[in-house]
């Protein structure tokens, strides 16, 4: 027993280390000294930007898919790990930029794994879907509504094709429209509190889920 409750915290903690690791990057939305030093480095090897003002916008996103597509990488516009690690020649810093709330959400979503499902659930000891969304925000300061369909409607509606980390997507099961949800997490896949499984993480546009897909939104 006390070897399986070792090996459980370990990939929890792997999970939350990746996690962290995984969702570091400086995208358009972001500001300060971080993005500033991106800036100059981009204008070191000759990528045009002519406003080195610290802030993220089109002219640093248009820079930064130069770079990526020089480099073989992919073109996506994001400073994330690897783009950082090749144009600044050392890793990326964590818990910076905007995305370091969406990292503050999913740490939160990730450190319940497990939790069963409890219809009205809204704390660790039980959670229902948009109970569980809800506490993640909630850790990392930010305040959505508790249902899921008010969810949907909170934040700003996107297709699937862009959906990213730390987005909400949302399911159509007991009844009509938006009446299940997660987070999703990158690579295809959501956490969420399942009725059957507890808050787990499954693929989210593919299988079981995929079939019920109904929507994404983005609220940070």
């Amino acid at each position: 027993m006390r070897n399986k409750l070792s090996v459980l915290c370990f990939s929890v903690l792997l999970c939350l280390t990746n996690t962290i690791t995984a969702f570091a990057s400086f995208e358009r939305g972001d500001d300060g000294q971080d993005v500033l030093a991106i800036q100059k480095r981009l204008v070191e090897l000759s990528y045009k930007i002519v406003n080195l003002d610290g802030n993220f916008g089109p002219e640093t996103e248009a820079a930064t898919k130069k770079f990526q597509e020089d480099k073989g990488l992919d073109v996506d516009g994001v400073v994330g790990p690897d783009t950082y690690r090749v144009l600044m020649n050392k890793d990326i810093p964590p818990n910076r930029g905007r995305s370091s709330v969406v990292r503050n959400v999913l740490n939160a979503a990730y450190s319940v794994m497990g939790v069963p499902f409890v219809f009205g659930g809204t704390t660790p000891s039980g959670f229902d879907c948009s109970g569980f969304v809800q506490y993640a925000f909630a850790r990392a300061g930010v305040s959505i509504p508790r249902m899921a369909d008010s969810q949907f409607y909170y934040g700003r509606r996107i297709s699937m094709s862009e959906v990213r980390p730390g987005d909400l997507v949302f399911y159509t099961t007991y009844e009509p429209g938006a009446s299940h949800c997660g987070i999703y997490v990158g690579n295809g896949n959501f956490i969420h509190a399942g009725s059957s499984t507890g808050v787990t993480v499954a693929p989210a546009f593919t299988g079981y889920w995929g079939a019920r897909y109904y929507g994404a939104c983005r609220i940070l």
